[in-house]
């Protein structure tokens, strides 16, 4: 029934005369007396149904006025070269059907002449992507995913699932929701922090891009509850060879990104500029020497967040790495150098962090010592210890934010436009 379908985006100017199958939703009409219109939008584009008196079947005037906004029609008709409609064709209907009515009043209008809050285009997410702005943001995200796979493919890494029900806090110190597991009680997964450490033994380069959760009381306009992370692991390598991977990445990301995806950058008004590397690298010491001087009271130790970091205008729309924090504020598993740093990153746009990495401490014993330093005990992660006993590399890695990377690209102010469904602290439904 449907297989002669042709698509909006398909029909051509080549096309006219010809009869065409389109199928969609009634996204606009107008009803001028003797000329009727609907426009029928697909996932491809826009294509224009024009009904003329005298012209046109004259058994389809009554289904065109029972048509209401979002209506899902099938239309069968014939190409027109029209200079008047977009794209200079329209359709003029021999038969149409309506193959389900949608139900009125719409909670938001999906023209987008009426605009609505963020939060009732949250509840109604279907309708928000009829609106071409919100298509296009989430046209990037799936073609973001694909690039960036192919540059990890292409760059010898395999990709690895882990799980997202574990027994045990990942990182120790971010907080988890708890979930019940027959008859114990187990979290969802913050990262895959320690299943990719293990896995560098045999595989030496792996990635993940998945979902993972942090319970975290957070109600800002860059968190979410649910993210999707991507992480890489590598073997025989220390923080400064995954932060070339890192940066090369970002840049491979924007060459490719506005090859693929001219038309929703244009629809978005963006001019995407392609960072040049190496990207920028600041000490943490030195960022903090830089917030002192404007003002801003960070002392050495404390974690410098986007708030104190926007006070740093040479550095509004650049990605860097921030480097060598104190290891107090980093996580046990990041190696600890001589003076108290450690070998750690963090990659920043502007005062946007998108993702942490560093230089992983695979001696044993050593590991373990942080684990007591940070007050975490040691039996908690009695299986993670186990792997460093069958030949761990040295290895090093990151992890980066998918939807903050999005807003990095696309000038985001909200992480919930980047994300269909957002989870948050207020947030649990649709």
């Amino acid at each position: 029934m449907f297989g002669d379908r042709k698509r909006s985006v398909d029909i051509t100017l080549e096309d006219e005369g010809e009869t065409v199958r389109v199928y969609g939703w009634a996204l606009d009409r107008r009803d001028l007396g003797g000329v009727k219109f609907i426009v029928l939008a697909d996932r491809w584009g826009r294509i224009q149904i024009t009904w003329v008196r005298g012209r046109s079947n004259p058994g389809v005037e009554s289904m065109l006025d029972s048509i209401k906004l979002n209506d899902v029609i099938e239309v069968i008709g014939r190409v027109r070269r029209t200079p008047q409609a977009p794209r200079g064709l329209e359709i003029d209907p021999v038969e149409i059907r309506i193959l389900n009515a949608s139900e009125h009043p719409l909670p938001l209008d999906p023209t987008d002449r009426i605009k609505s809050s963020l939060d009732v285009r949250l509840d109604a997410r279907p309708l928000d992507v009829f609106r071409p702005r919100v298509r296009s943001i989430f046209v990037i995200k799936s073609a973001l995913l694909q690039v960036l796979r192919d540059f990890f493919h292409e760059n010898d890494f395999v990709e690895i699932i882990t799980p997202r029900i574990i027994a045990s806090a990942t990182e120790g110190g971010a907080a988890l929701f708890p979930l019940p597991y027959f008859d114990k009680i187990a979290y969802l997964a913050q990262s895959p922090q320690l299943f990719k450490e293990q896995m560098v033994i045999g595989f030496e380069r792996v990635f993940e891009i998945g979902p993972f959760f942090r319970a975290e009381p957070f109600n800002t306009t860059k968190h979410l509850n649910e993210f999707t992370s991507v992480d890489v692991e590598v073997a025989f390598a220390d923080m400064e060879d995954v932060m070339v991977i890192c940066e090369k990445m970002i840049k491979h990301v924007h060459e490719k990104m506005v090859e693929k995806c001219r038309d929703e950058f244009e629809n978005l008004g963006l001019k995407i500029r392609i960072p040049e590397t190496p990207l920028k690298r600041f000490k943490y010491s030195e960022i903090i020497s830089m917030l002192n001087e404007k003002g801003v009271k960070v002392g050495f130790g404390d974690d410098v967040g986007s708030e104190e970091l926007k006070s740093l205008e040479e550095l509004k729309e650049e990605y860097y790495f921030i480097t060598h924090w104190p290891s107090k504020i980093k996580p046990f598993y990041i190696k600890v150098n001589q003076d108290g740093t450690s070998q750690s990153f963090d990659l920043n746009y502007g005062p946007l962090e998108l993702g942490s990495g560093g230089t992983r401490e695979e001696n044993k014993e050593k590991l373990v010592s942080q684990l007591i330093e940070k007050n975490l005990n040691p039996s908690d992660f009695s299986h993670h210890l186990k792997a460093f006993g069958y030949g761990m590399p040295p290895h090093a890695g990151w992890a980066i934010g998918l939807e903050r990377l999005l807003m990095s690209i696309l000038k985001l102010d909200n992480i919930r436009e980047a994300t269909l469904y957002p989870r948050d602290r207020f947030r649990l439904e649709p």
